[in-house]
């Protein structure tokens, strides 16, 4: 590996690191801020579409945690066909075994929960058919988009990794 290689391997590992690091504090920082801003609306508004307003808090952190786990994701395929990376190869290959504790880099659980969560107030506020319809759509829209970041997030790695190799010719 020439010198400028390896200050390139080195900058895309130190990103990997730094972008999951910032991941985990997009959730703990768009959750909190959602939790308040969603206690404030119940507590001082009078209509069920306020809860939109939090529902969109939501959404937005968990944009900002998709858009950094694709990224990391991409940069980790990048460094495995680029560079033979055997940690990349490694964690590719060892998957999930069955039985296996497993993490969910997405948080869609807590996404999804909270979404649960946010849509309660509304439905104490005696909403109409119509602000029933509107505020409930909204929520099964982004419980929609959590279900189909999981699924583009599960086939993410083999389809960069193919890209890459095909863009630089396969190294591996």
């Amino acid at each position: 590996m020439t010198g400028r290689e390896q200050d390139e391997y080195s900058a895309l590992r130190a990103t990997i690191r730094e972008r999951g690091t910032a991941r985990v504090w997009v959730f703990v920082a768009g959750v909190a801020a959602w939790a308040a801003i969603a206690v404030a609306t119940a507590a001082l508004a009078s209509t069920p579409l306020a809860g939109l307003l939090p529902l969109l808090v939501l959404a937005a952190a968990f944009e900002g945690v998709f858009a950094l786990h694709v990224g990391v994701e991409r940069v980790g395929r990048y460094l495995q066909a680029a560079y033979d990376d055997r940690w990349e190869q490694a964690a590719m290959a060892f998957g999930r075994p069955k039985g296996a504790v497993a993490a969910d880099p997405l948080f869609i659980a807590i996404f999804a929960l909270a979404a649960l969560f946010n849509v309660m107030p509304a439905l104490f506020t005696h909403p109409t058919t119509e602000e029933l319809v509107f505020v409930g759509g909204g929520h099964a829209l982004f419980l929609l988009r959590l279900t189909a970041a999981r699924v583009a997030a599960a086939r993410q790695r083999a389809i960069d990794l193919a890209r890459f190799r095909e863009i630089l010719g396969d190294r591996s």
